[in-house]
């Protein structure tokens, strides 16, 4: 089963979960029968999750509230807490009983609540799934398991750079190229420590990669062993030069 695949599959049951123990629980009980709230909950979980694939990347990523894992965290779930009282507030329109404005700011301290209960658990998840390594520290084996991801004659290829097109990202190996739909953030996270640097907004580049350099009007250009051309932004010059890249 394609890694994409299993990975929705793995989402859908995380938020079906949710819902089932947020209904059994009673969670902001109301008077509808138990499978409208079941949907109601499955609904706002996985508006929830949708939220956090851009919420998460913009706190924990780009260092928005700091790097205080405790801020990040509550300030991640207040962004989410938005589009999911939207959702509420609609799903409950849906059957007749929209929630009065005067009362959505309470609303939305009952779904932050929640929120930072989900977000706080989901965090925590990761990090004991992934441990964090020592800064500096490298993982030879975070490009082999990156290839994992692609069909199997991928498998034992050098893995070259990683570019993004659209949702996609093309994968460029001593094999050949291959596309997957991936953002190239999650993609870039998951080669930390490996041999290479990101080199742009859209280009992530191996070490052994790299055949060549050359300068394209002043900015550096690095000429990947097939041939195509990783282009260097100011952003990410620093990290091509330690990495050893050019």
């Amino acid at each position: 089963m394609p890694q994409f695949l299993k990975d929705r599959l793995r989402d859908l049951a995380v938020v079906l979960a949710a819902a089932a123990a947020l209904t059994f629980f009673g969670v902001y009980t109301t008077d509808e029968p138990v499978w409208i709230r079941f949907l109601m909950w499955a609904i706002t979980c996985a508006v929830g999750g949708a939220a956090s694939v851009w919420a998460v990347p913009l706190v924990f990523e780009r260092k928005v509230a700091g790097s205080l894992l405790p801020v990040q965290i509550l300030v991640t779930s207040a962004v989410i807490a938005l589009p999911v009282l939207v959702s509420l507030y609609l799903f409950m329109g849906a059957f007749g009983s929209w929630i009065p404005v005067p009362l959505l700011p309470m609303q939305y301290l009952y779904v932050y609540a929640v929120t930072l209960v989900l977000t706080a658990i989901g965090v925590l998840l990761h990090r004991a799934r992934n441990p964090e390594r020592p800064a500096g520290e490298p993982d030879a084996d975070a490009a082999s398991r990156f290839l994992g991801r692609l069909p199997v004659k991928y498998r034992t290829a050098e893995l070259w750079a990683v570019s993004s097109e659209d949702h996609y990202l093309r994968i460029h190996t001593s094999v050949g190229e291959e596309l997957i739909l991936m953002r190239l953030a999650d993609a870039v996270r998951e080669l930390s420590g490996a041999p290479g640097a990101q080199t742009h907004r859209s280009w992530w580049v191996a070490k052994d990669g790299v055949r060549d350099t050359r300068r394209d009007g002043g900015k550096l250009v690095l000429v990947l062993k097939n041939g195509k051309e990783a282009p260097v932004s100011r952003t990410y010059a620093g990290a091509v030069k330690e990495a050893g890249l050019a």
